[in-house]
């Protein structure tokens, strides 16, 4: 079994992330403490549960009980199961934002402005972050994109596989906060400067060729999935099964986007591992 901890940062789209699960067929409990969050792991897996899958929502606000989530995560483990976290934050602009357009405060501000309460809590769950298995950054991201993110990070959590999302982006718009990995295409000649293939984009055959057929293309991805399957190996080693690369250009609409998807399909060979591919920019100006 893998029972699901949704946490992270206040205004990160925690609550969103409990929708799209219940969606998703698990039962979903929101703030639970701590040491609660055991014992329904433990009962969601008895012989007369009804429940299948369970996933619990749980924040900074459950530090008023005693025990932590670094204690918990590890009795589940302890009790035989292995736990999925899932952790989601954002940009400190953003998150201030999103307080202000509900009119609310956050649950560490005290006295203190916003962004003290805010930086209270990146520290306070920094240990958490450590030990997450897949984070994601929902800074640029709409409802839908989140969706997107949390089915291409989870998949199915197939035991025994890693799963590999590979995110094309544009660098104009910022790297991703939540990759493991990131390379940098924009080497390869730009098919924006092409007045033909400029309205296309890197999923369209025509920017598709033009990019790989650079002479620079194939053995640079070549070498980088060669690179990418040792530093897999690596991973699994140190028990990490959930993997963002970014590849990145200038705008995220071209090289990235040409380059990723070849690089997902040359890893869909693997049968050890479950690859994704997002484009994170692809629809941005």
């Amino acid at each position: 079994m893998h029972p699901v901890i949704i946490t992270g940062l206040s205004g990160g789209g925690l609550s969103t992330a409990a929708k799209i699960f219940e969606d998703k067929g698990y039962f979903v409990s929101q703030n639970l403490p701590p040491q609660l969050i055991l014992e329904l792991v433990e009962m969601s897996t008895g012989e007369q549960s009804p429940v299948a899958k369970v996933a619990v929502v749980t924040d900074v606000r459950a530090r008023m009980f005693n025990g932590s989530l670094m204690e918990t995560i590890s009795k589940i483990k302890e009790g035989g199961y292995n736990p999925f976290v899932l952790y989601l934050e954002a940009r400190d602009g953003v998150l201030i934002q999103r307080f202000d357009s509900v009119r609310r405060t956050h649950p560490l501000q005290g006295t203190d402005t916003l962004k003290h309460g805010i930086e209270r809590e990146r520290k306070e769950l920094e240990p958490v972050r450590e030990i997450a298995d897949v984070i994601i950054d929902t800074t640029n991201q709409s409802v839908h994109d989140l969706r997107r993110s949390i089915e291409a990070s989870i998949g199915e959590l197939a035991s025994g596989r890693q799963h590999v999302t590979i995110e094309s982006f544009g660098f104009k718009h910022g790297s991703p906060r939540d990759a493991d990995l990131i390379v940098d295409v924009r080497f390869l000649p730009n098919p924006y400067w092409v007045e033909e293939l400029r309205e296309f984009r890197g999923v369209d055959k025509p920017v598709s060729d033009y990019v790989l057929g650079q002479a620079d293309a194939e053995p640079f991805i070549e070498n980088f999935v060669r690179l990418l399957g040792s530093t897999l190996d690596g991973y699994r080693h140190e028990g990490k099964d959930f993997i963002t690369v970014g590849i990145g250009c200038t705008g995220g609409h071209h090289r990235s986007v040409a380059v990723a998807e070849e690089v997902g399909r040359r890893l869909r060979k693997k049968p050890q591992l479950d690859v994704s591919v997002l484009h994170r920019d692809l629809q941005r100006h």
